[in-house]
């Protein structure tokens, strides 16, 4: 089954795969064809999210186990319904007691058939751990864990173990139990003095160290998923890991279960591309199998892209999971004007730099040092083995090469570049351009001997002879699987809740450094989209943002307006105490203003109370991810009160309330043009549009956990059955139901007819007039006829204060668009039913009549 819009499903235990399976008749009736579903095998115990596997050949039975999966696939297939699958092909959960792959090799050391399923260095500088891991899972220092009695030797049903804290299990070896067989186990209590160095003697005989969890960072030496000490990294690469960790996802692919797959983090493999190139081979060969035999798997993967970055052209996948178009997007609907008022507000406030470039370099050096120190010694380590293969550079010491090395992920423009010893493409070269020119501003030019060479070897140059190619590509990778987390935790963990210039701009995929982008720029990348990644996925909401999509929508109106909000702003920060950071409180009041739910009265005091409580969680969140004043490692608890006292607080004083809800009034019919907007390019632009549960109605989420809050889907199932025209819908805008209306109409038409989007070409259409430049259109379609979509854009001050997110039709003043002439004459709105002369150009007050998006076809 082609694959033409998904539906992405968070499971849980208190969403299964029956909770699933009753939405299957809502979902055909919203047009959707996939059901995107959060990984689905068998996770640590409570994983609201699926992405700690403990066992990868098992669908979790917390979800509904292997059964209830083929039973809510029936039901979606009944409804002609398939399923995409995320996949999490980087990383296990370990620690615990869950884990049967690392509890072996906690066991046998390097000697377990697991040893090398995770990426383990097993002989690291450190001589204590030659041979064993780290285990870091220890809530205090070692010594005093060990004679405050958090270990403790006891048989469980899987044989003898030393428990800590009584949730981490730590296996003995084969001969300590052998030898301890019988034997009375409270010679081992670590409450005596005799019994505490009698087990700290046996734990010292293991194949791990136990330590303190705040030892990771400079200690570790296996790699880690990001600085999550309970993820452990998969060496994928291997075929043995490769066919343990796929062997359920093929399997259900193969059966007919499933249609796709998005790969998790396909930057923190050592070679993505030599990855995807299996995976698909594997798939193709496997369609054979399939009971429909309906074309090739659909296959899309988490990339990150930076400015400019294109997507590796020979990655044999169809596009990325969407975070790019998410960026494209939001540029589109902020005004690039904007940004020198908010920049020069956000310096004023905050008494931080402007630029978020500054920010991003400032978090870098931070978290190098802070998250990764132990992987960047590694690296390096790596890097100076491979010099002393060459008499050329056997000269470069380890620790200049360990210093060039932090300079240049300091200024890394991207999460990574792919390379393999080999000549770089194109697009790593540009990459290592730029990152070559940011590391010079700040090497010392004792270590740019160092910093050319590591370039050149990331360019392919060297080193020469065969026997030095295995050396050269374990460096590299090491490398890159550096550069990509250490991108993630500083930008997109640290600087992007650091920087608040205007925080909509702060989102998963997104460039900070560039409020808004013309239409110009929108355009040309939907029509590269068109050309080379027709297929990949558009997301504007995941699991992952850090605030809801039409929370930055009502936001970008700010960078319409940056002169009334610094008026109101101002306001509000008069007199701060001095013993929280002004930028901080900015942050919050933007956070209020643009999360403030459309239906809520000021006056509804138990409302306000638990939009306040979700605010006050979020705020917490993102003080400690900025690790300034506050962190996960160090939290200082009375400053984060304090903030919120001067947040979350003020919703207590009823003339605060006021004022916030009258300006978010003044504001929110602009924030909802442009999230119908949003929501309608997002269906109609080239690419496969996916829609984050829930987000048909407006969604003004915070990030996780407040994204992924239960879902009133007999709200949303009964206003979609009601089938009330748009006027109606638009009247009541507040309540969502128009953004659930212009998705279905959209997605149900690309059902219906997929010729008018899938593979139809892209041609950008200008308008002319006072309001051209408040005008978005485009045409699409190809066999089955011209598809034209068009949206009204940046026109916050037209609405300020208005009913509805509808302009009058006075306003547009004469604009028209200059459409070619429907081949019927006519054209038809199918989100209104309006019908409109087809003759020639379009006047955008009969266009935008009755809403201020529209989806045309010639009949």
């Amino acid at each position: 089954m082609k694959v033409s819009a998904t539906y992405r499903i968070q499971f849980h235990a208190g969403f299964t795969f029956a909770d699933a399976a009753e939405l299957a008749g809502y979902l055909e009736a919203l047009g959707v064809t996939h059901l995107y579903a959060s990984p689905i095998a068998e996770a640590r115990s409570g994983s609201m999210h699926g992405y700690d596997v403990v066992d990868p050949s098992r669908i979790s039975e917390a979800l509904g186990g292997e059964q209830g999966f083929r039973d809510m696939a029936a039901a979606l297939r009944a409804r002609r319904i398939g399923v995409v699958l995320d996949i999490v092909p980087n990383h296990m959960a370990v620690g615990g007691a869950d884990n049967a792959w690392w509890q072996d090799i906690l066991e046998n050391g390097p000697e377990s058939p697991f040893a090398r399923h995770f990426d383990i260095d097993w002989t690291p500088a450190d001589p204590a751990l030659q041979g064993k891991v780290l285990a870091p899972f220890l809530g205090r220092p070692y010594g005093e864990a060990l004679s405050g009695g958090d270990l403790r030797l006891k048989v469980d049903d899987r044989g003898l173990a030393v428990w800590a804290h009584d949730h981490h299990r730590f296996p003995l070896r084969p001969a300590d139990v052998q030898a301890l067989r019988g034997g009375d186990l409270s010679a081992y209590d670590a409450r005596t003095p005799e019994g505490q160095a009698r087990l700290h003697e046996l734990l010292e005989r293991q194949h791990y160290r136990l330590a303190w969890w705040r030892t990771a960072g400079d200690e570790i030496n296996w790699r880690r998923f990001f600085d999550i000490t309970e993820l452990a990294g998969l060496r994928i690469e291997r075929d043995e890991v490769f066919e343990a960790v796929h062997a359920l996802p093929l399997r259900l692919y193969a059966e007919g279960l499933i249609d796709g797959l998005r790969v998790d983090h396909v930057d923190g493999l050592a070679d993505p591309g030599a990855y995807l190139r299996k995976l698909r081979a594997r798939l193709d060969a496997l369609a054979a199998e399939r009971p429909n035999r309906d074309g090739p798997a659909y296959l899309v993967v988490e990339k990150i892209l930076a400015p400019d970055e294109p997507l590796p052209p020979d990655w044999p996948c169809d596009g990325t999971s969407g975070y790019d178009f998410l960026n494209e997007v939001s540029a589109l609907i902020h005004e690039p004007s904007g940004a020198e008022p908010l920049g020069q507000l956000w310096a004023a406030i905050a008494g931080r730099s402007p630029d978020f470039e500054d920010e991003e370099r400032r978090a870098r050096a931070e978290i190098l040092q802070q998250g990764f120190a132990g992987q960047l010694a590694t690296t390096a380590r790596n890097l100076s083995r491979l010099a002393r293969c060459d008499l050329a550079t056997r000269d470069l010491t380890e620790e200049s090469l360990r210093r060039a090395l932090q300079a240049l992920l300091a200024g890394f423009p991207a999460y990574r570049t792919y390379a393999r010893g080999e000549a770089a493409g194109e697009a790593d070269l540009e990459i290592l351009r730029r990152a070559e020119a940011a590391a010079l501003r700040t090497t010392a030019m004792a270590d740019r001997p160092a910093l050319l060479q590591i370039l050149a070897w990331l360019r392919g140059q060297g080193p020469g002879p065969l026997e030095r190619r295995k050396e050269a590509l374990q460096a590299l990778q090491a490398l890159q699987q550096l550069s990509a987390p250490v991108a993630a935790k500083s930008v997109e963990d640290t600087a992007f809740y650091r920087y608040g210039r205007l925080i909509s701009r702060n989102d998963v995929g997104c460039d900070p450094a560039r409020l808004g982008d013309g239409p110009e720029v929108f355009h040309a990348a939907m029509a590269r989209r068109a050309a080379k990644w027709p297929r990949s996925m558009l997301a504007t909401a995941t699991h992952d943002h850090k605030r809801g999509e039409d929370v930055r929508a009502r936001l970008a109106v700010l960078s319409e307006r940056p002169h009334l909000w610094t008026l109101h702003v101002r306001n509000w920060l008069a007199d701060l105490p001095d013993h929280v950071d002004p930028g901080d409180v900015y942050q919050g009041l933007q956070t209020l203003v643009g999360a403030w739910p459309p239906e809520l009265d000021p006056q509804d005091d138990e409302g306000v109370a638990a939009f306040g409580e979700r605010v006050g969680r979020w705020q917490v969140k993102a003080l400690r991810e900025a690790k300034l004043r506050t962190s996960w490692l160090a939290p200082d608890e009375a400053y984060e009160t304090r903030c919120r006292e001067e947040t979350v607080g003020r919703l207590d004083d009823r003339a605060f309330r006021e004022q916030l809800h009258g300006f978010v009034q003044r504001i929110a019919p602009g924030g909802a043009l442009n999230g119908l907007a949003q929501a309608l390019l997002r269906c109609a632009a080239p690419g496969v549009p996916d829609t984050y549960q829930g987000c048909e109605f407006w969604d003004f989420s915070l990030v996780d956990p407040d994204n992924r809050r239960p879902v009133d889907y007999a709200l949303r199932k009964a206003a979609l059955a009601s089938g009330a025209p748009a006027a109606r819908l638009v009247e009541a805008w507040r309540t969502g139901a128009i953004k659930q209306h212009v998705i279905a109409r959209t997605l149900s038409l690309r059902r219906l007819r997929p010729g008018l989007f899938s593979d139809a070409a892209y041609r950008p259409i200008g308008a002319s007039g006072l309001r051209s430049g408040s005008v978005l259109a485009f045409e699409r379609g190809g066999p089955e006829g011209p598809l034209l979509v068009a949206c009204a854009i940046r026109a916050a001050a037209a609405l300020e204060g208005a009913s509805g997110p509808t302009l009058g039709s006075a306003w547009w003043n004469g604009t028209e668009l200059a459409a070619t002439a429907s081949p019927t004459g006519r054209w038809v709105n199918r989100l209104t039913g309006e019908v409109l002369a087809g003759d020639g150009a379009l006047a955008a007050q009969d266009l935008f009549a009755t809403l201020p998006v529209a989806l045309l076809t010639a009949d």
